[in-house]
């Protein structure tokens, strides 16, 4: 009844809707890991001293400390973490499972101590190691690339919630061929999606979306207006992409990582001193308060986004395990929050979206990605001819640049 091509597929059905199920579970649980002990350490810990978790004292003690533990997790742990997230891309190198329970013990106390990184890499790095090395058991006959495609695709969808990045990313990354088409190749990866998406949805509804207010209509102007927001995140985005390398180097002449760490700690809790604990953890939840606060001028959001894009390069460049995109999501809605209040006949709608699309055009070089983090955060359909039209000058300008990663080579 079935042709070839669909049974090939339907083979394939399984093990990606396994996969994506616990692609999903791996970053459940490790997020309400992360969460009970980022309650106590930032909520019941500093009421039994008689502190605020805004207290510099306490803000730069835990990052600190925070510091010093993730450097004895690299230090001591076997695998010593994984590789450092500063040299990979988000869907980098398999990591051995023997290094992945330092990898999550480091992730888990970096993001419950505060540090502006996300979970993607990490989880990434997991969910593939673990694909990898169960289905070579399992299923001999499927190559470690597949087992990866999948692990990679399921993760990406519990991460937004939805099959449509994961679409987008392996879309422009699978190619098809007059024997194989492109949709045969992306079935069993958006199944593993899907069914990420779809487990994630079960716990918790992740939203991206912020208050905004309804774009009314594509004009000719804000193409213009959205052009030179777009310019500005880039601009910033590259600046942090130059720092990086060097702030690298830099720090990591102390060789040791419990004090390469330590240091980047302190470096971090000194931002947050600065930045206040809105520029503290991984930045999704602190976009919203962002958001919805009115109490930010121009100068305090221009600072916010500066020190959180400053606390992602530290935060980066000294090992902490943890991903670039959300934090510089976060950027991108402080950018453009900035933008409007300073220049307020362009809409919030264009600012924030265009100042989202630059940021991460910037850290990933991934056009789809871009598109749809910008659509996420203003899911606004009539913005969609505007982004794309932006996207183009942004592509120009980006072409040919470096990316905000550590060449394994100049370490």
């Amino acid at each position: 009844m079935l042709h070839p091509r669909a049974r090939t597929m339907l083979v394939l059905s399984l093990p990606a809707l396994i996969i994506g199920i616990c692609s999903s579970l791996v970053l459940i649980l490790v997020m309400k890991i992360a969460a009970v002990l980022q309650s106590y350490l930032w909520r019941d810990l500093p009421a039994r001293f008689g502190l605020d978790l805004n207290s510099p004292l306490w803000i730069l003690l835990m990052l600190t400390l925070t510091g010093i533990a993730v450097g004895l997790v690299v230090r001591y742990i076997p695998g010593h973490g994984g590789p450092d997230p500063a040299t990979e891309p988000l869907i980098g190198a398999r990591v051995p499972v023997m290094a992945l329970p330092g990898l999550l013990l480091a992730l888990i106390i970096g993001l419950a101590g505060g540090v502006s990184l996300g979970p993607e890499h990490p989880i990434m790095a997991v969910n593939i190691a673990l694909a990898v090395a169960i289905g070579a058991r399992l299923f001999p006959r499927v190559g470690a690339l597949d087992w990866t495609i999948l692990a990679a695709a399921g993760t990406i969808g519990a991460l937004f919630g939805t099959p449509v990045a994961a679409a987008l990313i392996f879309s422009q990354t699978l190619s098809g061929n007059n024997d194989v088409p492109m949709w045969d190749m992306l079935f069993a990866p958006l199944l593993a999606a899907a069914a990420g998406a779809l487990t994630t949805n079960l716990f918790f509804h992740p939203d991206f979306s912020l208050p905004v207010v309804q774009y009314p209509e594509l004009r000719v102007v804000d193409i213009f207006s959205g052009a030179v927001v777009t310019a500005i995140a880039i601009a910033l985005g590259m600046v942090a992409v130059w720092c990086l390398p060097r702030a690298h180097r830099l720090i990591h002449k102390l060789k040791h990582p419990v004090l390469v760490l330590g240091a980047g700690g302190f470096l971090l809790g000194l931002l947050g001193i600065i930045g206040g604990e809105i520029t503290l953890f991984k930045g999704l939840d602190e976009m919203r308060q962002l958001a919805l606060s009115q109490d930010y001028s121009v100068a305090a959001l221009l600072m916010i986004a500066g020190v959180k894009l400053a606390a992602l390069v530290v935060a980066s460049a000294c090992g902490f395990r943890g991903g670039r995109i959300f934090p510089v999501v976060f950027v991108g809605v402080a950018l453009g929050m900035m933008l409007h209040q300073h220049v307020e006949a362009v809409p919030a709608a264009i600012t924030l979206s265009c100042a989202i699309l630059g940021m991460v055009l910037v850290v990933t070089r991934d056009g789809w990605l871009s598109l749809f983090m910008a659509m996420a955060v203003v899911p606004d359909i009539k913005l969609l001819p505007l982004l794309c039209i932006v996207m183009l000058p942004a592509w120009l300008l980006l072409a040919g640049k470096p990316v905000m990663m550590v060449d394994k080579n100049e370490r």
